[in-house]
C-alpha cells in the first residue's frame, strides 16, 4: 500500500476518532466512565471474535504478547481519557490529547533508536506551537479531569510506536485480525478491574437512547473498525507522522463540539487549527520534495 493511501485512511480514522468525544461526553450521563468502556469493549470484542476468531489460530507466543501490550496501552489510554472526560470538557480533551503529538517522537526514538526525518521534526514543532494556541493552557484552569487525559497521552505514544514496531514487517491478513482480537481480549479485563476499584460504589446505568447510540458509535466504529484500520495500515507510515495526523482529533473534535454542544471555536483558536494542520502539510510536502531532490 502507498504511504499517501494509508495516510489518507488515518486520517479517516482521526475523524471518527474526533467525534468520540461528544459520544463519550453524552454517554457519562447515563452511566460510570469504566461501566461506559467495558460496554464499548464488548461490542469490539464480540465484533472482533464475530469476523476474525477464525484468525486466533495465527496466533503464537510472540503475538499474544505484543497483542496483550497493545491492548493494555490501548485500554489505559482509554480509561484514563474517558475518566478524565467525566471531570472536563469535550473540547479541553481532545485538545490535551493531542499532546500525543510532541511526545511520540521522543517515545519513538528511546525505543526504537531509529533518526527522526527533519521534515517530520519541523511538521511535529509546528504542530506543537499550534496546539498551544489551541488550547491556550493555564496552570489555574488545569483540573483533575486534565491531567488523566494528559496521561493518556503516553500511552498514546507508546501504542503508536510499538504499534509501528510489531507489525511493520508484517503483511498478512491473519496477523492484523489476530492483533485486533488479542487488543481487546486484553483490554476488557482492564476495563472490568477498574470498574471494581473505582466505580463499583456508584453504579448507575440509565438505558436511554443517547446512550445506547454513543456505545454502537463508540463501540462499533471508534474501537472495532478504526482499530482494524489503525493495526493494518500504520504500517505503511512512521509513527511520527501517524501522531502528527492524529493530532487533527482535536480540531475536528472542537468543529463537532460547535456544532453539536456550542462549544465554540474563537479566532485564537482557528489560527491554532490552522497551524496545526500546516505542520502536517510541511511534514507531508517537505518529504516528497526530499525524495524528489535526491
Amino acid at each position: 500500500m502507498k504511504s499517501w493511501k494509508a495516510e489518507l485512511m488515518l486520517f479517516s480514522a482521526t475523524f471518527i476518532w474526533g467525534a468520540t468525544f461528544i459520544f463519550t461526553k453524552v454517554g457519562l450521563d447515563d452511566c460510570p466512565p469504566s461501566l461506559f468502556v467495558i460496554l464499548r469493549f464488548c461490542i469490539a470484542l464480540l465484533l472482533s471474535l464475530a469476523f476474525f476468531g477464525k484468525h486466533l489460530k495465527s496466533i503464537d507466543r510472540v503475538i499474544f504478547k505484543r497483542g496483550a501490550i497493545l491492548g493494555l496501552l490501548f485500554g489505559g489510554g482509554f480509561l484514563l481519557q474517558t475518566y478524565g472526560l467525566s471531570y472536563t470538557t469535550v473540547s479541553k480533551s481532545a485538545f490535551i490529547t493531542g499532546m500525543t503529538v510532541p511526545i511520540t517522537p521522543f517515545v519513538f526514538y528511546l525505543i526504537q533508536r531509529k533518526p527522526i526525518q527533519l521534515w517530520s521534526k519541523i511538521g511535529v514543532a509546528v504542530s506543537s506551537i499550534g496546539l498551544y494556541i489551541f488550547t491556550d493552557p493555564s496552570i489555574d484552569n488545569i483540573n483533575f479531569g486534565d491531567v488523566l487525559t494528559l496521561l493518556s497521552t503516553f500511552f498514546w505514544a507508546f501504542y503508536i510506536t510499538l504499534m509501528d514496531k510489531y507489525t511493520k514487517n508484517d503483511r498478512g491478513f491473519n496477523l492484523t485480525a489476530a492483533y485486533v482480537v488479542m487488543q481487546f481480549i486484553a483490554a476488557t479485563p482492564l476495563a472490568v478491574i477498574s470498574f471494581f476499584l473505582l466505580d463499583y460504589g456508584d453504579i448507575y446505568f440509565n438505558p436511554t437512547k443517547d446512550l445506547f447510540i454513543a456505545l454502537a458509535f463508540n463501540g462499533i466504529l471508534a474501537s472495532f473498525f478504526v482499530t482494524f484500520i489503525h493495526t493494518g495500515v500504520q504500517k505503511y507510515t512512521t509513527p511520527v507522522k501517524a501522531a502528527l495526523i492524529f493530532s487533527l482529533e482535536p480540531v475536528i473534535a472542537g468543529f463537532i463540539a460547535a456544532l453539536t454542544l456550542s462549544e465554540y471555536l474563537n479566532i485564537r483558536e482557528y489560527i491554532g487549527a490552522s497551524i496545526m494542520m500546516a505542520g502536517l502539510f510541511i511534514s507531508e510536502v517537505g518529504g516528497f520534495f526530499e525524495k524528489r531532490r535526491k
